[in-house]
């Protein structure tokens, strides 16, 4: 396969970021409009020669409550398919891998799309990636709870570049 068939898409994640959250209080609602704002640290790195990758974030105090938060990502490229999946767990459900999110760049943005359920919910989860191609990437998240017809935006992050 050639190297520019998307394997080198997540590249930028290798590094040190601080990350400026925006989440709304309650995922799973989605009447919910009271929003919550933090910051984090992520580091990333590349693995298997750029067909996958990792990244760890650390939160000190997660609002409401306050309390620690460490979440992990999985992302790994699949070159026949010229698709990531994107893996998710953290400390907030102990032993919960998500589902993973699975997608493509195309014109600059990534799409990454998966069914899941949360607490008897059934849902959909869209992961959409921008700007990567800076020192300042974004990523936000959006639930559909009507089949993908319309969607919720729940979290955004905001991405700083500490150190490469």
């Amino acid at each position: 396969m050639p190297e520019d068939d998307g394997r080198h898409d997540f590249d930028f994640v290798a590094g040190v970021w601080l990350m400026q959250h925006r989440k709304l209080v309650d995922v799973l609602d989605p009447a919910c409009d009271e929003w919550v704002e933090f910051e984090s640290v992520s580091t990333g790195d590349i693995r298997l020669y750029g067909l996958g990758n990792t990244d760890r974030m650390l939160v000190p105090s997660m609002p409401p409550q306050g309390q620690p938060f460490e979440g992990m990502t999985l992302r790994l490229f699949e070159p026949d398919e010229r698709l990531w999946k994107i893996w998710w767990t953290s400390s907030r459900f102990p032993g919960r891998l998500d589902p993973p999110v699975v997608g493509k760049f195309a014109d600059g943005v990534g799409l990454f799309y998966a069914d899941d359920e949360l607490d008897g919910k059934a849902i959909k989860v869209r992961f959409e990636w921008t700007d990567t191609t800076t020192d300042c990437p974004k990523w936000n998240q959006a639930f559909s709870f009507d089949d993908g017809i319309t969607w919720k935006p729940n979290w955004y992050n905001y991405f700083t570049r500490l150190s490469r």
